[in-house]
């Protein structure tokens, strides 16, 4: 049987992978056996469906199918498919800011909750002062309760520095890398599926799906499994608990994206529209999770994550919010109220990282995804395993702060232009 296999423009699939067998969707969505423990997160991509308030066509381009159920709503699936724009657009935001707005949005990032991650720090990049002239990694977790259930946020788990193994999971991991330069921004996307080692992880002897990590061990054993995969030395942790993203697009009047081809989604029962439209709510949040109809499954998901974050910066950078007082507040507040980073990241580094990309464009952010080599199967689940000769070449880039060199021998790994991504 033929392997599906994500494109890769401008490259070609790694030839030191090793066969792997087709596989056309997670079994468990987050790295954990059947047999697990009743609070292990599974995938519910299948069962999950957001709720679009009704049925019919709508003026958005999305329509769901007459005659069928109005999709349920699951709390979980909402804050772990789209993040991390969080942390850019607080940077973009009191980057824009003077004045009294300034020293408001300050006291807006004092109030972040701190929480432990074991992080090491670099010595050379500790203080404000110090980092910048530093290139920067910061790693970029979007959390959730995985099956929806009610229960503790990532925050309240984290209160006493004890993890509840299986209570939250990760499916939204980004490498953002910072140049000492300030001049750019490159966010690498790292697919859930990925199959890496996970220290202490009690299955398929420690190994597991990358996004296994956070739901085992928090965000110091994501840490140490990212590092461990990349090579690569993270500055900083921010987390957002996804459950206000619905009320983020809201806050900034609806995104605006384009659909190349028209095309059904036989999961969520909607049709997706050919053409320029706004999304907000429930719609933006059925937008990211898509994932049938898409030619590359997974992949293509992660592409329309990553074009749902450019558009949501370039609506940002466009000024119409910072110069709008009351979205500005709303926006800066739902930010605010889901996201947390790790204590060694104070506010006077957030704030001078911030004032030190004021001058960053969205086309100075760069979007790629980590580089596929095959599909697989371990344990009954369906794995991704990276291109390891490619992948080397990433890795090696962020560390040595020439991101720009990567994707001159590879421009096909970048994200496609918003009207190209379906």
């Amino acid at each position: 049987m033929s392997e599906e296999r994500p494109s890769d423009e401008g490259s070609t699939p790694d030839p030191t992978v090793d066969g792997a067998e087709t596989s056309d969707a997670s079994v468990d969505g987050a790295g954990v056996p059947a047999a697990d423990p009743p609070g292990a997160a599974v995938d519910g991509a299948e069962a999950e469906a957001a709720d679009q308030g009704g049925r019919g066509g709508t003026s958005s381009g999305a329509t769901l199918m007459q005659g069928q159920p109005t999709p349920v709503k699951h709390k979980g699936f909402v804050r772990r498919h789209v993040v991390l724009i969080s942390v850019a657009l607080i940077l973009v935001v009191l980057a824009s800011t003077a004045g009294g707005y300034l020293w408001w949005l300050n006291h807006q990032i004092g109030t972040i909750p701190r929480f432990e991650a074991g992080v090491a720090e670099d010595p050379k990049k500790n203080g404000a002062d110090n980092e910048k002239d530093q290139p920067l990694n910061i790693l970029l977790l979007g959390a959730d309760n995985g099956d929806g259930a009610e229960g503790p946020s990532v925050a309240d788990d984290l209160v006493d520095g004890k993890w509840t193994p299986f209570a939250h999971r990760s499916d939204t991991i980004i490498i953002a890398h910072i140049p000492a330069d300030r001049k750019s921004v490159q966010l690498v996307s790292i697919p859930r599926d990925t199959w890496v080692p996970i220290k202490g992880y009690p299955y398929s002897n420690g190994h597991g799906k990358i996004n296994a990590a956070f739901a085992y061990g928090g965000p110091s054993t994501s840490l140490k499994t990212v590092e461990q995969l990349t090579g690569i030395p993270i500055d900083h942790v921010a987390i957002i608990d996804w459950v206000g993203f619905k009320d983020l697009t809201t806050a900034l009047g609806g995104i605006r994206v384009y659909i190349p081809e028209t095309f059904y989604d036989d999961s969520q029962k909607i049709t997706w529209s050919k053409g320029w439209h706004e999304y907000e709510g429930q719609l933006a949040l059925a937008y990211v999770r898509t994932r049938h109809g898409l030619a590359n499954g997974d992949f293509d998901r992660i592409k329309r994550q990553q074009n749902f974050m450019r558009a949501t910066m370039a609506k940002v950078l466009s000024g119409s919010t910072t110069r709008n007082p009351i979205q500005l507040n709303k926006v800066v507040g739902v930010i605010t109220r889901y996201l947390m980073v790790d204590e060694s990241w104070d506010t006077d580094e957030i704030r001078s990282l911030a004032l030190s990309m004021r001058n960053i464009k969205t086309d100075d952010v760069d979007f790629i995804t980590a580089p596929f080599g095959s599909y697989g199967r371990v344990d009954g689940q369906s794995i991704v395993r990276l291109a390891p000769v490619k992948s080397k070449a990433l890795w090696a880039a962020i560390k040595d702060d020439d991101v720009a060199a990567y994707l001159r021998k590879y421009p096909g790994d970048q994200l496609d232009k918003p009207t190209a991504v379906n």
